[in-house]
């Protein structure tokens, strides 16, 4: 099972809701669960936030003075490890998204803001997981492995995020 803890800058409002965000990562948990390290679960954490905490982030992190859409934390820069005999969950990292930038992304792509909540942390969830996108090609494949992955919420999910 995938367990995502959200948080949110005091200043920034949770479109989705608890709720919803833990459905999504059930069924994201159930789908990625055979290509996860043996465990008897995993973690995130999600953290919305405003373009100037992202952009700080952004800026320490990545050294680009701007604010950004996602961004991911993995816990493990190297290999994941593979515990034998696993007893907790395993935690896999944090993602970031900036509500402001995704706001306007969302009315670019004519998507609700929670859509497009969705799929940025499809897309964050991914990095966590060790995909990246140096090249057009990888780009490329990962969008398609995100496009999966969103495909497998069910329409009851996706009616509660148009709204």
């Amino acid at each position: 099972m995938l367990t995502l803890y959200v948080d949110c800058l005091p200043a920034v409002a949770d479109p989705v809701g608890s709720e919803v965000w833990q459905s999504i990562a059930t069924v994201w948990g159930d789908r990625l669960g055979a290509e996860l390290p043996a465990a008897v679960g995993w973690e995130i954490s999600l953290r919305l936030t405003d373009d100037a905490e992202m952009q700080e982030f952004n800026r320490q992190y990545r050294e680009q003075d701007r604010p950004t859409d996602v961004l991911s934390f993995a816990a493990w820069e190297a290999e994941m490890p593979n515990p034998t005999a696993p007893s907790e969950p395993m935690y896999l990292g944090d993602v970031v998204i900036s509500i402001p930038t995704a706001t306007r992304q969302a009315a670019e792509q004519g998507r609700t803001l929670s859509a497009e909540l969705v799929w940025l942390l499809s897309h964050g969830l991914l990095h966590l997981l060790g995909w990246d996108h140096p090249t057009e090609e990888r780009l490329v494949q990962m969008l398609t492995r995100q496009e999966a992955l969103l495909a497998d919420l069910p329409p009851s999910l996706w009616q509660r995020l148009q709204l």
